[in-house]
């Protein structure tokens, strides 16, 4: 799981709560923050019962240093401009980590908790995905 990579989109969620005027951005923005930080909870207490250290890679390296990248450009731009760039990115960020999921974490997933997890995981990534898609849309 991109716990990583998850938080980079807490911190860009508490981002949009600091800008946004939007009661949509806002709302999204909470629910992100509120269903993450719970998806971390939950692999950093798999982890622990597992005994394991999660490991980062070429992928994660990364999808972090663009989402880095992000963040600074979504930065700059003003409140409107903000929301609209944040709703596409929310957009972009789920669907490559659903894309992760589906086609690298969950099939090499040895240890069937693990597995599950990143089921659940996925599962819920696809609702934000599809969320944010209604965000992007009611901005436009």
């Amino acid at each position: 799981m991109p716990t990583r990579r998850a938080r980079f989109d807490i911190e860009q969620a508490i981002d949009a709560l600091k800008r946004t005027h939007t009661k949509a951005v806002r709302s999204f923005a909470e629910e992100m923050i509120r269903d993450h930080l719970a998806v971390n909870n939950k692999v950093l207490v798999l982890c622990d019962k597992l005994n394991v250290t999660p490991e980062g890679n070429d992928t994660s390296t990364t999808m972090y240093r663009e989402a880095q990248l992000k963040r600074n450009e979504l930065r700059a731009l003003s409140a409107t401009a903000f929301d609209k760039a944040y709703a596409a990115n929310e957009v972009a960020y789920h669907e490559a980590v659903n894309g992760a999921l589906e086609s690298v974490l969950i099939p090499t997933a040895q240890n069937p908790q693990l597995k599950s997890l990143l089921e659940t995981g996925l599962k819920l990534f696809k609702e934000h995905k599809k969320r944010a898609e209604q965000l992007e849309a009611e901005l436009k």
